[in-house]
């Protein structure tokens, strides 16, 4: 499927430099913490081995995604951590090697979804480029958990103008989950890309917009997926209703997170 292809792509890439980081460490090293409260390296990878599991089960089998709903229904707001939970106690070596071959199976099972399927999810279905792009974030601000954890300083690919465009679309969803009224005007985003990109610059909306928000797409995704506090970030609005959405901006589903120091 060619409009899938290049995020699946960019996902494999950024799930195996995830892999790379943990690869070789010895198992004592699962164990350390995180800035996730609770949550040590071992939990960050069950909690991607399990939600890929969740992923492959929408292509593959939407009625046993369906039950999967219907569990969740019983536990929304535990549900996921619970699975992390489960899966973190599992030796690493097996722990790695389920992730590796569940999310290799998972890209596989993405490249085949026909045109115009949509597949079923916890929000609405999506395209199998739209479930690519959400694994891709997802993968991406866990590694970046891990990494931090190991003391690791990851240099910022192009495969974040996907994590920044999620970030930007989901600007509405920002708002109403924080119960407020989404603004009505749009806002011109203005992002530096990182060195490995064809283009210096990234942007969205229009260029006339009265409401702006600039800085690097790093520090921007950094923001959306909440793993950095704002104060640290080169992230600027201009405009209130700008200033607002950064302070409760998200590019994830689910309810408004605190935030990581």
């Amino acid at each position: 499927m060619a409009g899938a292809a290049p995020m699946v792509a960019d996902l494999r890439a950024e799930s195996d430099d995830l892999d790379a980081l943990v690869a070789s460490l010895p198992p004592k090293e699962w164990t350390r913490e995180t800035p996730a409260t609770g949550w040590t390296i071992a939990h960050q990878i069950a909690h991607l081995l399990w939600t890929d599991r969740v992923a492959l089960t929408s292509v593959t089998d939407e009625a046993g995604f369906a039950a999967i709903l219907e569990t969740a229904a019983k536990n929304p707001t535990g549900f996921v951590d619970a699975g992390a939970e489960e899966l973190a106690v599992t030796p690493p070596n097996a722990l790695l090697a389920d992730w590796r071959a569940t999310r290799a199976a998972l890209h596989d099972e993405l490249l085949t979804v026909a045109e115009g399927r949509k597949l079923p999810w916890f929000g609405p279905p999506m395209s199998a480029a739209s479930m690519a792009t959400a694994r891709l974030m997802e993968t991406w601000a866990h590694g970046l958990d891990v990494a931090d954890a190991l003391g690791v300083t990851r240099t910022p690919t192009s495969r974040l103008r996907s994590i920044a465009h999620i970030g930007v679309r989901t600007r509405d969803f920002a708002y109403a989950v924080h119960g407020l009224t989404p603004p009505a005007e749009p806002f011109h985003v203005k992002l530096s890309a990182p060195a490995d990109s064809a283009e210096s610059e990234w942007t969205w909306g229009p260029e006339d917009a009265a409401q702006r928000v600039t800085g690097s797409a790093e520090h921007f995704c950094m923001l959306v997926t909440q793993r950095r506090p704002r104060a640290s970030l080169d992230v600027v609005a201009v405009g209130a209703d700008a200033e607002k959405w950064l302070t409760i901006a998200q590019a994830f589903a689910g309810p408004p997170g605190p935030g990581r120091g």
